[in-house]
Order: structure tokens, then C-alpha cells, then sequence
């Protein structure tokens, strides 16, 4: 049984790759598999097991960690990849690597890391429940805000993220991360209150955890923020 599994979910897996890889191109799209097994990959492909996608979120991070894709690559300490639930329903997305991220490898780890924590505990959810990562995978000189090319060149990192991870829901955390999930240019303001998608993913915006620590007159929006995300996720009230 565990063998014939494996065959199923090898087929799948090799099939939904050959549509990402044609996706958008002029080819003509792989063929499917025989009329009645379509149904039965998908699904076989979204019941793998959590160590299938921990072992190609690592795959990936050690394939991308060298990058130099941009120059952020030659200023980092550390590449920052993202942390979590490897089958997490709800991912978070934050603009960049601070300090203390870059210095420990890890994402949200310092001051404002430590609100999102607080934050993700008040939706009563652990830190470990959730995924977390940002729109750029090395820190900004500074903090500063990533530059257009900068999220340009991690764009498709962050794309293959949320396909490996694939949750049911994203919460972009400050205008960046969110103009980079959904390819806006509007403002956080007019972005938040309204239910976005990011290829199908339910998305919500809000404000940036370390925007909170500045102003924290925002932090009644936010709560309001993550307890419509939470309903949305599963139905709880917070």
C-alpha cells in the first residue's frame, strides 16, 4: 500500500510540475493522466505527509541560500529563508530581515518578532503553527525598504515557497510585502479591509509588526486585522 502510494504521489508530483514549468509559455501543456486519476493525484499530492514538504522547503532553501541575485546577497550575513509549519494553513509574509534576523538566520526574531509571536498567540495559534518568511530573503543595508529590483530578484523564492507550503491563507504584514504578494502600488490604508488573492490563496493585509512597536495607535486595526483572518482561516471568533 505505502509503495503504491508512493508511485501515486511520484506521478502527481511530476505532472503538477510539468504545468508550472509550461505555464505561460507557448508549448503545448503536458498531457493528463488517464481520464479518472486526475482527482485522486490532487489529492494524494495535498495529503503528503508534513515531512515530504519539510524535506523540499530544505531542498530548496539550500538550492537558493548562496544567492547573489541581487546585491543584498554581497551585504548579508545570513541568508533568511523562513521558519514554521511545513503544512501551515495560515503563512505570514513580512517585507525583509532585520538585524538581529540576519544575524541569527532566522525571520521575526527580534523586537517586532517577538510581537508577531505575541500577535499569532492572541489568535490562539502557536508560532509553530503558522509559516513565516519575508518578500526578500537578505536584509536591506540599514532596514531600509527593499528596493524594486531587490524583490524582483526573490519574487520567484517567495512564489515557491507558498507553492511547497501551500496555505489556505496569507497575511502580508506592512505595505511592501503586500504590494509584492499582489502586485499592487496602492497604499496599506486603502489595501486593508478587503480580501485579496494571491493564484487563488486568500490574502489579508495589515500592519507590519515592527510598524506597531512606532505606533501603537495601530495596534486596535491590527487586532481587528488578524481576528477577521483568523474567521476567515477556520471560522473561530476571537
Amino acid at each position: 500500500m505505502e509503495t503504491q502510494r508512493a508511485q501515486v504521489l511520484g506521478q502527481a508530483r511530476r505532472y503538477l510540475e510539468d504545468l508550472r514549468l509550461f505555464e505561460g509559455s507557448s508549448f503545448i501543456a503536458p498531457s493528463p493522466p488517464a481520464e479518472g486519476l486526475v482527482a485522486p493525484l490532487l489529492a494524494a499530492v495535498q495529503a503528503a505527509p508534513a515531512e515530504d514538504r519539510a524535506r523540499a522547503l530544505e531542498g530548496f532553501r539550500q538550492e537558493i541560500c548562496q544567492c547573489t541575485r541581487c546585491p543584498l546577497g554581497q551585504t548579508r550575513n545570513q541568508f533568511v529563508f523562513g521558519e514554521g509549519d511545513p503544512q501551515a494553513g495560515i503563512l505570514f509574509v513580512g517585507e525583509g530581515p532585520g538585524e538581529e534576523e540576519d544575524r541569527q538566520g532566522l525571520p521575526f526574531v527580534g523586537a517586532a518578532g517577538q510581537l508577531l509571536t505575541k500577535i499569532i498567540e492572541a489568535m490562539k495559534l502557536r508560532r509553530e503553527q503558522v509559516y513565516i518568511c519575508n518578500a526578500v530573503k537578505c536584509r536591506p543595508p540599514g532596514n531600509r525598504t527593499p528596493a524594486p529590483k531587490e524583490l524582483a530578484a526573490c519574487a520567484p523564492y517567495l512564489e515557491r515557497q507558498i507553492e511547497l507550503v501551500r496555505p489556505r491563507i496569507i497575511c502580508a504584514l506592512g505595505k511592501t510585502a503586500a504590494q509584492a504578494l499582489l502586485g499592487e502600488t496602492a497604499s496599506l490604508g486603502a489595501l486593508r479591509g478587503r480580501l485579496h488573492q494571491y493564484r487563488g490563496i486568500p490574502v489579508v493585509a495589515t500592519y507590519h509588526p515592527a510598524a506597531l512597536l512606532r505606533h501603537a495607535e495601530w495596534k486596535r486595526q491590527t487586532w481587528e486585522d488578524v481576528k477577521w483572518l483568523r474567521r476567515e482561516f477556520d471560522g473561530t471568533e476571537l
